[in-house]
């Protein structure tokens, strides 16, 4: 239940608050929007709850997010749908979070039976659903150890902290250990000031200049380069994206990894693999380097982790675990019991070999009809990807198929420079599904024309 639906049997204080500043009673109208599914077509002019809901947040937000112009307050598998009804499948899960689509029955079992047991304990303490969840990242991976944090930039934080703290551990007699990193073009690793150093679009870093220095960024797939700089021994550690998700949808090759990996073997500098976004399940492997048999030494994770709650993690080897002491790091909300307890809920239906089967197949199909409907477009330069996480390049910018999906009833997102739609459908979702997507796609494509 979100924020903007209430219990229909008694009005409680923030339904009423809430009448007061929509001026529509929010409980009546979660029946109105269930009972009438597709009332009206997507993209119809937003009133009612809707409009006022957009006006409220341009009063009373901080305007970082250009959203797009439609308000959700329901979902139910791989649909959503906003206050009057209308319907959206959904192919960008929250940004490769909801993994299992919304209100999924074993995740929702598994909240609200947690959140009545214990929600917060803080770190100071022991509590059950953290070490159960360490000990099965543990089991179903190349890590020893885990720290929870609450995102993805902040597993990169902790990353970035761990490698430093690394290479001081095994150099106790250099005054000036290595402490530099390399990173990629077009990279995304996070917006805090660590996290942001390491990600390689300069309009996302020079507003907040100067971020944490040290930081080289290579061409991505540069073996040569990669390899020459990596040997200078002056790296603390390597942050790669196995699959780069913001960056476009780019796949590593096998013998860069490898490069990287043996360069960081012979030098003494870490591995770590970014799979924020790539990771868990998504390319039909639990882990995305699992494609190619070469493992790091550090393996940050975060959206799909809890199934929408906040979680993030670096998994970590024991000789880099071995550096860390008390103190050196943490986190009040990190790893609670509730997050916690969501992600054990996720992760036992994930790493099972039939769902990430079903991952693969799925994956394959839809990449295959794509390229089959949309191939012979002639903005459509190439289809890639792995699994479920698939880019359509354009020679054009993305936004305008973006907008015509969503007033069609989908919902994609874009990458890269603005010219790839990024689709992250939820893992669930049915191959009826994905052909009715690229219906609506093939569909939509005019509108690259309209103004180009």
């Amino acid at each position: 239940m979100s924020s903007l639906q209430f219990p229909i049997s008694r009005p409680s204080p923030p339904a009423i608050h809430l009448r007061r500043s929509f001026g529509t009673d929010i409980r009546h109208l979660r029946v109105t929007a269930c009972a009438n599914v597709r009332v009206q077509a997507p993209g119809t002019l937003q009133t009612g709850v809707s409009k006022e809901v957009m006006e409220a947040e341009g009063r009373f937000l901080v305007g970082t997010y250009a959203r797009a112009p439609v308000v959700f307050s329901r979902g139910k598998g791989c649909k959503l749908y906003d206050p009057d009804g209308r319907e959206y499948l959904d192919l960008s899960s929250g940004i490769a979070v909801n993994a299992l689509g919304h209100g999924d029955p074993d995740w929702v079992r598994a909240v609200t039976e947690q959140a009545s047991t214990l929600t917060h304990v803080s770190n100071v303490y022991y509590s059950i659903p953290q070490v159960e969840l360490a000990k099965s990242l543990v089991a179903s991976s190349f890590a020893d150890r885990v720290f929870f944090t609450n995102s993805g930039t902040e597993a990169n934080e902790a990353a970035i902290k761990f490698a430093r703290k690394f290479q001081r551990f095994t150099h106790p007699d250099e005054k000036q250990p290595a402490a530099e990193f390399i990173s990629f073009s077009n990279c995304f690793h996070g917006r805090t000031m660590g996290a942001l150093a390491l990600t390689s679009k300069e309009n996302y870093r020079s507003p907040f200049e100067p971020v944490m220095p040290g930081v080289t960024f290579l061409e991505y797939g540069n073996i040569e380069s990669a390899t020459q700089l990596i040997q200078g021994r002056n790296i603390a550690a390597v942050f790669v994206e196995p699959i780069q998700g913001e960056g476009g949808i780019y796949s590593a090759t096998k013998e860069f990894l490898y490069s990287l990996r043996r360069a960081c073997d012979d030098s003494g500098s870490l591995l770590v693999f970014d799979e924020v976004q790539c990771g868990l399940g998504r390319t039909g492997y639990l882990w995305a380097h699992e494609a190619y048999g070469i493992v790091p030494d550090i393996m940050t994770l975060a959206k799909p982790l809890a199934g929408g709650l906040p979680i993030g993690a670096a998994l970590v080897t024991e000789r880099v675990a071995s550096a860390i002491s008390y103190g050196d790091h943490g986190s009040t909300f990190a790893g609670g019991p509730l997050v916690c307890k969501a992600a054990l809920a996720v992760l036992e239906k994930i790493s099972r070999p039939d769902f990430l089967a079903s991952v693969s197949e799925k994956g394959q199909h839809f990449k295959e009809l794509l390229i089959k409907k949309l191939g012979g477009n002639s903005h459509v330069r190439d289809v890639r990807g792995l699994g479920l996480i698939i880019g359509i390049e354009l020679d054009v910018s993305a936004s305008p198929l973006v907008d015509a999906c969503r007033n069609s009833g989908l919902l994609v997102l874009t990458a890269g420079k603005g010219n790839v739609i990024r689709l992250l459908p939820p893992l669930i979702i049915s191959e009826q599904e994905l052909d009715h997507a690229a219906e609506i796609l093939l569909g939509c494509l005019p509108a690259l024309d309209k103004d180009n």
